[in-house]
């Protein structure tokens, strides 16, 4: 399951943060596992051993560490850039899947049967997918204990617990605490529905780019950006409508969530952490796009640059094709008039925020004179919706990213920009290059780098495996879009 183990001692003796959430280490001389920067005395080698997750530690009897909190740091990077099915499994996992479906579910959505399901997720990880949930569940319940004054049987329920007994027992083997002994007398008196907790990332993080890329895009009534670097926005989850507010700050991005229902506050957490790229490991992405000496003053600028994701493929996927040939501003403008028709009404608006983004389902059946923009475009925005609302296209955390690119090169006006700019952030793939993006040329134009489309694609082979990363360095070095938006293409296909 672990391919380098010296490696990873390694790393351990050095207490290297770096790799905190790539493995786990557990120690057999006390039976608790740790990540690897765990301040504690570094234990002997034939002590160790190591996992690739807290669900592999805990179904081989090791408890969690009270010192370093191994549950609590950023996620690998690997199940965010990888395109396989165990990688999309842990997606889903993150996403809540398998408390909304169960593992029947999960397999269905991947295409396999729950026990090759099984075998595969044992044989790379060391847990099956009800272990990988069940780790979860125990890590939003120490939030919630953490943060809020609810009731226990809250808790249980909110966290995906069928039952108060397997709330406790689960608890207890994985923290060596009852959930009273965790509350303590320093719990907030939170709300049912207001939560604040920290977003942990691996420096360094370009905060400034990534909330600047986001406020430029902001739709009204559905998001909003502060000048002093915040960013809110509503969240269409699946138990009841939510309102997060991110707020970066020093080794952590502070994350307000008002939640309609507290079942979704795992869902809420995955989705944040996706669109910010929070598990991203930015020491191996800038050391790669350094190499390249005309790339590295842009690296050595914006340190820990971000690839901005997506908490709703569906909903990027229809807002860039409503940006198509316009500029940001328009298309603002077109995506705040669609919100105000068709979105649903938050029950409690959030100051500016007031609606979810139109669903997929209410895109696809408006009436045409809603759409501002030529027939062909309008037919393209309404052709992707039912696509995506009929399940041909899906755009979630598990989608396969070569199935998806051709179901939506099959699309009425949809070409190779869009659905290359959705692999990017609403699927999460770190390699992906736009050379034909009038902002990266421009961008690549600025360094004297040859921005032919395919010369820059030859180019772009010494940027492998992150060329999205550097995709948003030579957005971000324009200081703005050269011309109506960077981001939209001249694509007449289809």
């Amino acid at each position: 399951m672990i391919d380098d183990p010296e490696g990873c001692y390694r790393a351990v003796t050095s207490r290297d943060p770096r790799f905190d959430g790539w493995f786990i280490v557990a120690v057999t001389s006390t039976g608790i596992y740790c990540r690897p920067s765990c301040p504690a005395r570094t234990p002997s080698r034939a002590n160790v051993r190591f996992y690739p997750t807290s669900a592999a530690a805990q179904a081989a009897g090791f408890r969690s560490c009270k010192r370093c909190r191994p549950d609590a740091a950023p996620g690998s990077p690997a199940w965010d850039t990888r395109a396989d099915v165990v990688a999309r499994s842990m997606r889903l996992i993150g996403d809540g899947l398998i408390d909304r479906e169960g593992v029947p579910g999960l397999a269905a959505r991947l295409g396999y049967s729950t026990r090759q399901l099984q075998r595969l997720l044992v044989d790379e990880l060391g847990a099956g997918p009800l272990a990988l949930a069940r780790a979860q569940r125990a890590q939003t319940a120490r939030v919630l204990i953490e943060t809020t004054d609810l009731p226990f049987g809250d808790v249980a329920f909110a966290a995906g617990f069928g039952s108060i007994r397997q709330f406790n027992d689960t608890v207890r083997a994985v923290f060596d605490r009852s959930p009273g002994a965790m509350r303590g007398t320093h719990s907030p008196a939170g709300g049912k529905a207001s939560i604040v907790l920290r977003l942990p990332y691996r420096a360094p993080f370009a905060a400034g780019p990534l909330i600047d890329f986001l406020r430029l895009r902001a739709v009204p009534g559905v998001e909003d950006a502060a000048t002093d670097g915040s960013y809110r926005r509503t969240l269409a989850l699946p138990h009841a409508p939510g309102v997060v507010a991110l707020s970066p700050a020093d080794g952590h991005v502070r994350c307000s969530l008002a939640l309609g229902d507290l079942r979704d506050l795992a869902t809420a957490v995955h989705r944040c952490r996706r669109l910010l790229d929070l598990d991203a490991d930015p020491v191996a992405v800038d050391s790669v796009l350094a190499a390249d000496p005309q790339l590295a003053p842009l690296v050595a600028v914006h340190p820990g640059l971000r690839a901005p994701g997506a908490v709703d493929g569906a909903e990027l996927a229809v807002r860039a094709v409503l940006g198509q040939q316009v500029s940001v501003v328009a298309a603002r403008t077109i995506a705040g008039r669609l919100t105000t028709a068709l979105g649903v009404p938050l029950p409690d608006p959030h100051g500016p925020l007031t609606h979810l983004f139109p669903t997929a389902e209410a895109i696809a059946d408006a009436p045409p004179d809603l759409f501002p923009m030529p027939a062909s475009r309008r037919r393209a925005v309404q052709g992707l919706a039912a696509a995506l609302a009929d399940g041909e296209v899906v755009l979630d955390p598990g989608a396969d990213r070569t199935d998806t690119r051709e179901a939506l090169l099959a699309l009425e006006g949809i070409g190779p920009w869009t659905a290359d700019y959705l692999a990017l952030r609403a699927l999460g793939d770190p390699d992906v290059l736009l050379a034909s993006d009038l902002g990266v040329r421009h961008g690549a134009a600025a360094l004297r780098i040859d921005d032919h489309p395919r010369r820059l694609t030859e180019r772009g082979e010494r940027w492998r495996p992150w060329r999205s990363y550097a995709t948003l360095h030579l957005w971000t070095s324009l200081g703005g879009p050269p011309s109506g938006d960077a981001l939209s293409p001249q694509e007449t296909n289809r």
